[in-house]
Formats: C-alpha cells, structure tokens, sequence
C-alpha cells in the first residue's frame, strides 16, 4: 500500500526519522553515562516502545494506567507510572503488581503515602519533586519530603523506590544556555531530595529526572539514575521552534485530502481539522507562528513553502499562504501532510501510526493505546 491509497486523514510515522531521533537520545544518555526510562505518553505504541529500550534496561514510562495495562501484555514489565497515584486507584495499581508489572507509583501528599501505607497490598513508591515547574510535587529541601518518607517506610509491604522529578518548565526556554540551566535546577533539586532522604536513613536508589529539553541540553548530570524524556521519539513544530530539534527531525505527521478551493480567498480546505491535527497552538508562542501545522508535499515531504493551516473546525481545515497558491497544483482529492505542533495532542485522535521508511510506501501499521 502507498500513501495515495490510504482514507484521510491518516496518521503517518517516518520510521527512518524515528530511528534517527532515538539513536541522537541514546547517544546523548550514553555520554552522560545515565540510561533512558522513556516516556510513552507521546507514542503510545509497544512497536515505539522497542525502538525506543534497545541498549537500556527496558524501564519504561506511562501517563494512564491504561497504558500501563497495555504495555503490560506487551511484555513491558517494569513500568513507572508517573502522574500522582490517588488512592482510588491503588486498587487498579496493585491488580498489575499482581500479574507481574514492577509498576513504581508517584506520590507528592503526606495523605496519599498514608492511604498507600494503610492499603495492604504490596507498592514501589517515588516520591514527586517541584524542581522548578510548579505542577506537582513537594520542594527538595521542604519538611514534606521527609514526612512522606517516614509513612511509606514505614508500612511493611511498601517500598520506597527514590525521586521523581519533571522539568516541564524547560518548554518555556528559547535558547541553548536556558535548557542547560534549567536541566542542571533539574538535576541538583533531585539529588538534594535524595540526599535528604538517605541523610535521614531512608532508602533512595532511583532519582529520576526527565524533560525532552533537558535530556538535549544537559551538560552533566551526576547523581541521577535515569532519564524520562519522551517527545523527542518523534519532535513536532514546537520542539523545532524551541531549538531542540530541526523540522527534518519531525518523524510524524497527518495526511490529508484537498476537499476545497476558495480561490478567492487563497484558501484551501483540507479533511483534517480539529480532531486530527488538535488545537494546540504552542507555536503560537514563538517567533516563528505555525498556526494549526505546516503542510508538505505528501509523497516526498519536502515542504510546501509558506502553505499553513489557520484555522481548524471538526473535520475542516483551512490553509492559506501569504503568496498566491498554485491552485491547479491542488485540485479536490490531492494529497497533504501536516505537521503537528504538538506530537502528543495530534496522536491522540488516532488508532494507528502508517509507518513509511523515507518514502510513499507504506510497511506497517502500528497500533496505539488511547484512552484512560
């Protein structure tokens, strides 16, 4: 099967830029002498997931019990689950302990350590560090760290497994020098907390940290037993704008169809809207303004200069271009691709990756875990 002869719009995923991404990551992680937990909120895909582990452990990271549930049956077996546990679904949590899953939970809340505490079943718990991007997780050097140690530790059937910590305010970053500092305030915070904790008797073999920014810039990171980053499998337009990536290192994109011309508007509309490309506008943000996504020639990729989608409704999208378009290169029923501003957000609508290797061929299909 080729391009052309796929129903729009269909998710679509480089396998060459893909491997290529990985192996810069790798690369990286092994000059830093730290191995990579990557995340899989982004791919969501077991096919992803071992591109991604060759030549580390095999640790891997989710976002949904849902997805761990899934790697799971995919013979991914150690899994840190690494958004706050409440105790609603410790039940959940200790039913994959059950059937095998080295699943580790995150928690920042004296409260929430107590109900893992007092729930009897068996957990690996990390504690969440706030090493500067203010969602969640406790300060390395605040009474609190030591509070949740002193209840998880304390529970016979418990382990405390370390630190935790995500520097998602690195995506506020413009420049090289800025990513650096930021994944060193990363880096200290974490080892400060663990520090405290083995000062203080408790265990702590794991301090994780994980940003795709930091993971890029990092100039050192002594101390830190494994790295998280997860968008960097695939980049998008804002990573691009960011400086931690090029836009040639962007592995996926949305195909679509040209489904209308209003030429005098210099308009186009394509079958991709809201639901297949998302809404998110982070590029908005950046000097170099995206809109919806960036259009490119569907067969070779190269881009189409100037060519963008502005505005998006359910299934519509509209593309314009500050020069006049080449209409007759256009007509109803020709093929796009879009490239995303966000990885993540795009991914999501879709069921499947339509996996090509620099060409219009198409070598496999991909499934992916969406959901809760």
């Amino acid at each position: 099967m080729d391009l052309d002869d796929l129903p729009t719009p269909a998710l679509v995923l480089d396998r060459a830029v893909l491997a290529a991404n990985i192996e810069r990551m790798n690369e990286r992680m092994r000059r830093l002498g730290v191995p990579l937990r990557p995340h899989l909120k982004t791919a969501k895909s077991a096919d992803v997931a071992r591109l991604a582990i060759a030549g580390h452990p095999g640790g891997i990271t989710v976002s949904t019990l849902h997805e761990a549930d899934y790697f799971l049956e995919r013979g991914f077996a150690d899994i840190t689950y690494a958004v706050g546990i409440t105790p609603a679904r410790l039940d959940a949590a200790a039913a994959l302990r059950r059937r095998g899953a080295d699943l580790k939970i995150i928690t920042d809340d004296a409260g929430v350590g107590g109900a893992i505490a007092a729930h009897g079943a068996s957990f690996a718990v990390l504690i969440e560090i706030d090493t500067g991007g203010s969602r969640g997780g406790v300060a390395p050097g605040g009474p609190e760290l030591l509070e949740i140690a002193r209840r998880l530790d304390g529970a016979p059937a418990v382990t405390l497994a370390g630190v935790l910590t995500h520097a998602g305010h690195s995506y506020d970053c413009r420049d090289e020098t800025a990513m650096a500092m930021v994944a060193e305030d990363e880096r200290a915070g974490a080892v400060m907390a663990a520090d405290r904790l083995r000062a203080a008797g408790f265990p702590c073999p794991v301090v994780s940290v994980g940003s795709t920014p930091t993971a890029t810039f990092a100039r050192d990171l002594a101390g830190v037993t494994e790295a998280r980053p997860g968008v960097y499998m695939f980049c998008d337009l804002f990573q691009a704008g960011i400086g931690v990536c090029g836009r040639g290192d962007i592995a996926l994109d949305v195909l679509a169809s040209v489904i209308g011309q209003r030429r005098d508007e210099n308009l186009l509309l394509i079958d991709a809207g809201a639901l297949a490309l998302s809404k998110d506008r982070s590029t908005a943000q950046l000097a170099d303004d995206c809109g919806f996504g960036l259009v490119r020639d569907a067969l070779t990729g190269h881009p189409h200069d100037g060519l963008k989608v502005v505005s998006v409704h359910q299934e519509h999208g509209i593309v314009a271009c500050q020069s006049p378009i080449p209409f007759e290169s256009f007509p109803i029923g020709a093929r796009v691709r879009v490239l995303p501003n966000h990885a993540c957000m795009t991914g999501a609508a879709h069921d499947a990756y339509h996996v090509i290797e620099g060409g219009s061929e198409i070598i496999a299909r991909w499934p992916r875990c969406n959901g809760w």
